[in-house]
């Protein structure tokens, strides 16, 4: 499992090329992208969401979003958060996190 959340994290860390444009001051927001069966529930690899401020609290929100089905996705997956896998719902989200479906094998 290790070595498939470094696999996911190393081509999160190389694929961070997302352009974000915006006039005046925008309200703080949090790219959320969403990988294998994540991507499929959300319906999109990647979104800008308005800043929250803990994982938990994001969680609720895409479970608000998306239902059941990404319920399902993030009680057994993980978070990358600015590219730090983390599973505590307590955490900040920093600027940047990925959603990843739980991984097989070893």
């Amino acid at each position: 499992m290790g070595e498939a959340v470094a696999a996911v994290a190393a081509l999160a860390v190389e694929s961070d090329a997302v352009a974000v444009s915006g006039a005046g001051s925008a309200a703080p927001t949090v790219l959320v992208r969403y990988f294998a069966a994540a991507a499929e529930v959300a319906g999109r690899e990647q979104e800008l969401l308005p800043a929250v401020a803990s994982v938990g609290q994001l969680k609720s929100v895409l479970v608000e979003r998306y239902g059941d089905a990404m319920a399902r996705v993030l009680a057994s997956g993980s978070f990358l958060v600015d590219g730090v896998v983390s599973r505590e719902d307590s955490r900040s989200p920093g600027t940047r996190v990925d959603v990843l479906p739980p991984f097989a094998g070893g």
